[in-house]
């Protein structure tokens, strides 16, 4: 089948509208070098917004001869696209949304290649150096208000979700916006695109201005969640366990609504730090919200947490099944505890720098076949130390899901293989299996073959 394809230069806005020669120079050399491939990636899951598809293999096969690159003028740069998906343009014009997203990419692709990584001001060896390279990044994104008072409600739950949970997310986030409050999610569609579709009316009701849609995305994850055009604020981050540090760091309090194994890998990553004993004072509301067809859901995401973290920490979140004003309630008083908590003990109300976060949650994981098996799904460690591991597990599922490399190495490799306690396996088995019967692993519509194995 052959896909319409569009050809176009486009000139930035913003950030990028003002640079030196030198400054466009070096954004001409990067975009040549060993990470060309990434940019490219990232820019044409960009393009690719609203497609029914969430495998970053096959959007690669399916637009062969998409091409973008840099056009140095004397006035500043443009992007040249060859072979765009043409759903990203109305009229021959492209959706001014997407195109400020393409100018995210290369912003952040090349901030992170040549000052994060090459730059050497940080020591990306220790927890500090991780949480800088965090911060910089944001802060290079503009992401970072000190005018602000906390209002940062980060949203998760999945990208393959049906149409009445969608439509709750929506609620919810109307919700959150007639009470001011701002939202940040994964970015891409389901439940990172309904909240901030409901915020956007909830804003217009209470006529505020310069709302905020922020966006989390990282290059492995983001041909699988194509950043929507509602975010205002999109930042890719160089890898996941980065991502889900900037949504701890960046946010005020977390809605988790259904999804399949990415947002247990969320929650499981949330949980794990706040169980951390430097963490118990820190408040950080927790809310995990559905419809009522989401009842028998949050009872076994419930119960897997408490068969493996146990009652600790269940006590850190609540469940509110079908009220999205009492959820919008909760968290609105939760963030004016996270104010007063910040104000003090003189933390940033911008980023969270007093939050313990622990190495296991910051180095990047890589789900190899061997990897996946060493992982130590046991309880004789600290519980902190097992949602590390647990996350990591779930990790790997995503990666075989829908990543490019992960789908690769199942092809070549067969399954990942998860060993640990007898009880544990049995309840992550169980927990998987809910996902499967749900069509949580997949968009619907498409076939779904596991890419894991639980071993006994």
């Amino acid at each position: 089948m052959i896909y319409p394809t569009v050809d176009t230069q486009i000139s930035p806005e913003g950030h990028l509208e003002v640079l030196s020669k030198a400054e466009v120079t070096r954004l001409l050399d990067r975009s040549r070098s060993g990470m060309y491939q990434l940019f490219r990636n990232c820019s044409l899951a960009v393009l690719n917004c609203g497609s029914d598809m969430d495998d970053g293999k096959v959007l690669l096969e399916r637009y062969p001869d998409f091409d973008i690159g840099i056009v140095l003028r004397e006035r500043g740069i443009k992007l040249d696209v060859r072979g765009a998906p043409a759903s990203a343009f109305v009229d021959g014009k492209m959706v001014r949304g997407i195109r400020e997203h393409l100018f995210a990419v290369l912003r952040d692709v090349i901030y992170v290649d040549e000052a994060i990584y090459n730059g050497g001001s940080l020591d990306l060896a220790t927890s500090e150096g991780l949480t800088d390279a965090v911060f910089h990044i944001l802060r290079n994104a503009r992401v970072l208000r000190p005018s602000l008072s906390p209002n940062l409600v980060v949203c998760w739950g999945g990208h393959s979700i049906v149409r009445n949970e969608y439509n709750y997310t929506k609620s919810v986030g109307y919700e959150l916006g007639l009470r001011g409050l701002d939202i940040c999610t994964g970015c891409g569609p389901g439940a990172m695109k309904g909240p901030m579709k409901g915020a956007t009316i909830g804003h217009s009701k209470q006529r505020i201005q310069n709302s905020r849609y922020v966006g989390f995305s990282e290059p492995g994850i983001i041909a699988a969640e194509s950043p929507n055009p509602i975010c205002n604020e999109l930042v890719i981050l160089p890898d996941i366990e980065k991502r889900l540090e900037a949504f701890v760091r960046a946010g005020h309090g977390i809605v988790v609504f259904p999804g399949g194994p990415g947002t247990a890998e969320e929650i499981l990553y949330l949980l794990g730090i706040l169980l951390h004993p430097a963490n118990a004072e820190i408040p950080f509301p927790l809310i995990l919200t559905g419809p009522a067809s989401a009842q028998a859901y949050f009872e076994q995401i419930d119960r897997f947490i408490g068969d493996t973290l146990g009652a600790a920490a269940q006590a850190r979140y609540q469940i509110i099944v079908d009220d999205p004003a009492l959820v919008a309630q909760q968290m609105d008083s939760g963030i004016k505890a996270v104010r007063e908590f910040r104000k003090t003990h003189g933390d940033a109300y911008y980023f969270n720098w007093l939050l313990k976060i622990d190495q296991e949650f910051q180095q990047p994981f890589a789900p190899t076949h061997a990897n996946m098996r060493g992982l130590r799904l046991h309880k004789n460690q600290e519980p902190h130390l097992l949602a590390a591991h647990l996350r990591r597990a779930f990790s790997g599922i995503v990666a075989g899901n829908v990543k490019a490399d992960g789908i690769k190495a199942i092809e070549e490799h067969g399954p990942f293989e998860l060993q640990g306690d007898a009880v544990m396996m049995a309840s992550m088995d169980a927990l998987l299996a809910s996902f499967v019967e749900q069509n949580r692993m997949k968009l619907p519509g498409a076939a779904y073959s596991p890419c894991y194995r639980i071993l006994r």
